[in-house]
């Protein structure tokens, strides 16, 4: 019986990663995306605060602007590497070479489709054309990666040629491109680990985000021995972009926390993606990874509880190690008393629990009618208060507790629950 040889056996890299981070190349292609001079300065800056392993640049042949650009920000002795990303060809090699990059990314499409209607070549002008431009760069001392485009739609044979031939020359990183979101994870963990069997050099995923697979099918790149990921702010590129950082993050977390929070600055996240946000007109979705204003946001009575007790019930991410704050929601019908109790000691007012428990009543009954904030619950809350206060006195508190103007205003509740 035959024996199947594996030249590299995977190795899970969960635990051991790093971040290309693309909103500077990759983000660069999102609708709404343009990124002046000053703006691309700051946000390499503040992906370096945030500790990404490299960045990486749009190609400095894509215009003058954009090669002055990368020049700017190669000045800035950042600690990430600096890559751009070019097509293989020796004019855009030449031109990057010279703008003070640590590497150069190339990339060069192998599938069918784009082979008969983009650049119209066959495999092997794609692999001469590789060597030629990588050794090229090679000679200048710079990092390469060498990249399919379209990988999960390229015959499995032809790409496994050309890496195979590719890693021979003595690349740094083959990348496997998901370029328009077609794979699904076990896809991914597949062919990640049959092109890992083949080659010695570390392995690159770029995975877009068209049918909703970028974090799962990144996850199960690592798995399969991937080393690098590409990521983008707000997962903000092409069409619907790519793998998000804060997301990539987030599920990173929740393998291995230390690790994760000793590479990577994640207070830093909330202002990166609001700065980005910012800039391309886009909010930040209300259910975004961390940063989303309901990421932390508890409202069940039963959740409510528990999480008071103990936050990891209902939270695999701890809000602090991000620089959020949980909120426990408590203006709404389906309250529950343990978590207007801790509203009640917030604000300082003393009631056993038998008021409590009257008073979430009166919530729910009040958010019944309208929807409720939580100035609104405050004053109820105060209001309540002092009606008990006066009743303990031996006095009547004529004063209502007032519903909120609109449907069902008139029919006020007085302090004493009548």
């Amino acid at each position: 019986m035959s024996k199947t040889f594996f030249k590299n056996p995977p190795v899970s890299r969960l635990h051991n990663f790093s971040i290309i981070e693309s909103t500077l190349r990759e983000g660069e292609q999102f609708a709404n995306a343009f990124f002046t001079s000053e703006q691309k300065l700051k946000i390499a800056k503040l992906l370096d605060e945030f500790g990404v392993e490299y960045i990486e640049l749009t190609s400095p042949a894509s215009s003058e602007q954009s090669r002055k650009d990368c020049e700017a920000i190669a000045k800035l002795g950042l600690r990430a590497k600096l890559l751009t990303h070019i097509r293989c060809h020796m004019d855009d090699a030449r031109i990057a070479v010279e703008t003070g990059v640590d590497g150069i990314d190339v990339v060069f499409g192998t599938s069918s489709f784009l082979r008969e209607f983009s650049h119209g070549k066959d495999i092997p002008y794609i692999i001469e054309s590789a060597k030629e431009v990588i050794n090229f760069i090679k000679s200048k001392g710079l990092e390469v990666r060498f990249s399919s485009e379209d990988s999960f739609r390229s015959d499995l044979v032809d790409l496994l040629h050309v890496y195979k031939e590719i890693d021979k020359i003595g690349v740094n990183r083959v990348g496997i491109a998901d370029t328009v979101g077609v794979a699904h994870p076990r896809q991914v963990y597949k062919l990640v680990k049959t092109v890992r069997s083949v080659v010695s050099c570390d392995m690159e995923f770029h995975g877009h985000n068209d049918t909703g697979c970028a974090i799962a099918n990144s996850f199960a790149a690592l798995e399969a021995g991937a080393t690098h990921i590409d990521t983008s702010v707000l997962g903000i590129g092409e069409r619907n972009g790519i793998t998000p950082l804060g997301g990539f993050a987030a599920r990173m977390y929740t393998v291995d926390p230390d690790y994760v929070k000793g590479k990577y600055n994640l207070k830093a996240l909330r202002d990166l993606e609001n700065y980005i946000s910012e800039i391309v007109d886009v909010q930040v979705p209300f259910n975004n990874y961390i940063t989303g204003y309901s990421a932390f946001t508890h409202k069940a009575g039963i959740h409510a509880k528990a999480i008071l007790n103990n936050p990891s019930t209902y939270e695999i991410l701890n809000p602090e190690d991000f620089g959020m704050k949980r909120f426990v929601h408590i203006a709404h019908r389906l309250t529950g008393w343990n978590a207007v109790k801790n509203r009640v000691e917030q604000l300082g007012l003393q009631m056993n629990d038998d008021q409590v428990k009257e008073a979430t009543a009166k919530i729910k009954a009040l958010a019944d009618i309208k929807q409720q904030t939580l100035d609104d619950v405050d004053a109820m809350l105060r209001d309540f208060h002092a009606a008990l206060s006066i009743e303990e006195s031996g006095h009547v508190d004529p004063r209502p507790i007032r519903l909120p103007h609109g449907e069902g205003a008139d029919a006020a509740v007085t302090a004493n629950g009548h």
